[in-house]
């Protein structure tokens, strides 16, 4: 059985398009969502992953229309092809139920992977370049050493609760506790 999945982004568009194409693909039953392409909450796409059994196959008008991202796309279809389900796109012409499809789909997740292990591994090159030149990552800190030292002389002297240095600083109870734990570190050492 071939079971069709549509979506468009805003109620302003139209899914007719989408739908006329599926049913003259043959398919019995449609779902469809109203949702952008970046919410992870579509719950037509969930009703028709639910829907489907082994040996039917999930037809797209377009591959965009199914995934958030590539690698959404790919873990869709690889848990599909774990079901034994297959996967067709209209406008890419993708049908995994064939050998053809099924190269190009791997083409894809081959892509998709050299695409994670280019950006990890610039990732990491950038981040030293930091290191090498001085630079830390993380947030800057909130208080200079004037602001903590003046902190710490109020909290010392006991005439003031956290809670008023805290506002007196515009810091957290969280952020004071930070700076505290981190001051007592340095005097253990």
């Amino acid at each position: 059985m071939k079971v069709g999945y549509c979506r468009v982004s805003t109620h302003d568009q139209h899914l007719a398009m989408q739908q006329d194409a599926l049913k003259s693909a043959g398919c019995e039953e449609i779902f469809s969502d109203i949702a952008s392409g970046a919410k992870t909450d579509r719950p037509g796409l969930d009703e028709a992953l639910s829907y489907l059994r082994e040996s039917d196959t999930l037809v797209v008008w377009k591959l965009d229309r199914l995934g958030r991202s590539l690698q959404h796309l790919i873990q869709t279809i690889k848990d599909l092809t774990e079901r034994k389900i297959g996967f067709k796109s209209l406008q890419e012409n993708i049908d995994t139920t064939t050998s053809g499809g099924k190269l190009i789909f791997h083409i894809f997740s081959a892509l998709a992977e050299f695409e994670r292990d280019l950006i990890l591994e610039r990732t990491k090159a950038g981040l030293k370049a930091a290191r090498a030149r001085g630079r830390k990552g993380g947030r800057p800190p909130l208080l200079d050493k004037r602001q903590i030292d003046r902190m710490f002389e109020m909290y010392d002297k006991a005439d003031n609760t956290v809670a008023e240095i805290c506002k007196v600083f515009n810091i957290s109870r969280a952020c004071f506790y930070k700076y505290l734990n981190k001051r007592k570190i340095m005097e253990a050492a």
